[in-house]
């Protein structure tokens, strides 16, 4: 019977002050520094990074723009480079090689870098996101349960969807993005997203999705 390699895990670090992104840089000759902002392009960005990661050996230390801006400053003074939310920068050596930004953050854009400057890993590796998924199952229970309007609860999940910036994997981000899709067509009003149900029956859509979370 052919045992399966174990998978090796990613190394995932905060940086939450100028001393700890100087340390991290120090400690990792190849390095990446992710820059969480406030909404959900962070969510779609690092779960597109995610994919990479379960392939290449690249440590990453990631930086929450708003709670931990003097970090984020230090980064933006150290490399000359602009800030932005989300971002992505590949270090060697303590200098700055790439930047990546917003919706940038795509497969076509790390595919090239990745196989040209990060090593592949020995065994897929495992990447631990910030998989809480719970605030979008208690709103999807209270829909089915009838509490909820079906423009009520779109309006509340295109919402909490649009201002979530946690560090998800890119399944988790395909699965709740699976409802109504892109939160930023909502703008100014609901019509611009159309009928909850024009995509088929709202309630089948969301047992099935509460289904797939888990």
């Amino acid at each position: 019977m052919t045992q399966t390699a174990p998978q090796e895990p990613q190394v995932l670090v905060p940086l939450t002050t100028p001393e700890e992104v100087d340390q991290f840089l120090q400690d990792y000759p190849l390095a990446a520094v992710f820059k969480a902002g406030t909404c959900h392009k962070t969510m779609q960005g690092f779960g597109v990074l995610e994919t990479f990661l379960q392939n290449h050996e690249l440590p990453v230390g990631f930086i929450r723009v708003v709670d931990w801006r003097p970090a984020s400053n230090h980064v933006a003074a150290r490399t000359g480079i602009i800030h932005q939310s989300p971002q992505l920068i590949l270090f060697k050596e303590g200098a700055a090689q790439f930047e990546v930004n917003n919706w940038d953050i795509t497969p076509e854009a790390l595919a090239p870098v990745f196989s040209a400057h990060v090593p592949a890993r020995s065994a897929e590796g495992t990447v631990a996101t910030e998989d809480n998924a719970e605030p979008y199952r208690r709103l999807m229970r209270a829909f089915l349960a009838g509490e909820l309007s079906d423009w009520a609860f779109q309006d509340q999940y295109v919402n909490l969807f649009r201002d979530d910036a946690s560090l998800r994997s890119q399944r988790e981000f395909e699965l709740l993005s699976r409802l109504f899709g892109d939160p930023d067509a909502y703008h100014g009003g609901l019509h611009q997203l159309g009928a909850p149900q024009q995509r088929g029956d709202l309630k089948a859509r969301v047992q099935e999705l509460l289904t797939d979370l888990g």
